[in-house]
């Protein structure tokens, strides 16, 4: 028998002060000061290829992918608050583990840790942002609430960037040791949160047959959730190998160290910049069109990065930084109308799990292929293989999602 949500005496009015928290936990979530140099740690001071470092990645996905659908079904049924404490402890103890790691097991041990505590947080702290403002029959402001949790959290990584490669050059581990501290404040910010009162959900025999359920309901039975969930995903890992192959690239291409934390900001100030857009953009394009436009923005980001030689290269990768700036509130809007209260967390964890799936399938070639021919030729490969099943699956999610 599923087990009852909490419930909640506390006004609605009160769920306001979960708006600020929430915009200020998605900063500290992504204030990641490792990120803009983490590359060059795993491949200078722990001695990592790049093909050791797409397994490293692919395995932290495995380790998020088993938890994922675990994690939104426990947040759905435990609440998003505990889950989201969960996460911060594990985050915690994941930064912690880095600053003792030598080798590629201690390396790949804080890893899992990272990505437990990543799953913990998909899906809660936007589905919590739904429900606070659905308590006040405001669900038609999620886009752009969600735009401006991006944007904290985007903006956030650019802050952590910014002195990242002077940070490193000082001191390699410095990073890793401030991480800890903003992973605590992150904790005591979640102390704040308020649980909103939940939904009965339907009586089922046990709990892994209800997550059965909503799982097959999701992928097979609802062809509108069905192809919003695959093409996120899709979307998604565009925009994601270029994350662990830039740092190289831009090292490959002669840009100074010094220059790396600043670029980084700037990338992730154009997916924040891409976010706060989002909800307008729709209102003058439509869904055609802002599909159209992110699949514009990933073929020309994959091939600028591919074909361009000079030392600004890198800079075609904003744009692909911006694209996944504007999905997210889009998409993430479209999944949570499709859901219900009960199964909201549980629905947009399956969508970073199809992600972390397609990741770790992937992932391990992609650094493969890199090693061996090259990172040109590896962006050119990839923006082909990413454009032939994002045109169809977008053809659908049109199809499917038309009057939503």
């Amino acid at each position: 028998m599923p087990l009852p949500r909490p419930s909640s005496r506390v006004p609605r009015s009160s769920f306001s002060k979960n708006l600020p928290l929430l915009n200020l936990f998605a900063g500290l979530k992504m204030a990641l000061f490792p990120m803009a140099i983490i590359t060059l740690f795993w491949k200078d001071q722990i001695g990592l290829s790049l093909t050791e470092i797409l397994l490293l990645q692919a395995i932290f996905s495995v380790a998020t992918l088993v938890m994922e659908y675990p994690s939104g079904y426990l947040s759905d049924r435990l609440g998003y608050r505990f889950t989201l404490h969960l996460a911060c402890l594990l985050g915690i103890a994941g930064w912690t583990v880095y600053t003792f790691a030598g080798s590629f097991a201690g390396v790949l041990l804080a890893e899992i840790l990272l990505g437990v505590s990543y799953a913990f947080i998909s899906g809660a702290d936007t589905a919590l942002l739904y429900e606070t403002l659905r308590q006040s029959n405001r669900e038609e402001e999620y886009a752009r609430h969600d735009g401006r949790m991006t944007a904290w959290a985007q903006s956030g990584e650019a802050a952590g960037a910014l002195f990242a490669g002077v940070l490193y050059a000082w001191a390699p581990l410095l990073p890793f040791i401030i991480q800890i501290g903003v992973w605590v404040a992150a904790l005591l910010v979640c102390r704040g949160l308020k649980e909103p009162p939940g939904e009965e959900a339907p009586q089922h025999s046990s709990h892994l047959g209800e997550a059965w359920r909503i799982a097959r309901m999701a992928l097979l039975d609802r062809p509108e959730i069905r192809w919003s969930l695959i093409l996120t995903a899709l979307l998604g890992l565009a925009t994601f190998y270029p994350v662990w192959l830039i740092q190289p690239y831009m090292q490959a291409q002669s840009v100074p160290l010094a220059w790396f934390g600043p670029i980084w900001a700037v990338a992730n100030l154009t997916v924040s910049a891409g976010s706060l857009l989002s909800h307008r953009l729709l209102y003058h394009t439509g869904p055609r069109g802002m599909v159209l436009l992110c699949l514009l923005l990933v073929c020309a980001g994959y091939l600028g990065l591919g074909l361009s030689h000079a030392i600004w290269g890198f800079a075609f990768y904003f744009l692909m930084t911006l694209m996944r700036g504007i999905q997210g509130p889009f998409f993430r809007h479209c999944i949570q109308k499709q859901s219900r209260r009960y199964e909201r967390a549980s629905i947009l964890s399956l969508k970073s799990l199809l992600f972390r799936l397609g990741f770790v399938v992937t992932g391990p070639g992609v650094g493969l292929f890199a090693d061996h021919f090259g990172l040109h030729a590896t962006m050119l490969a990839l923006g082909a293989a990413m454009t032939l099943p994002l045109i169809p699956v977008s053809i659908y999610f049109l199809k499917s999602t038309r009057g939503l």
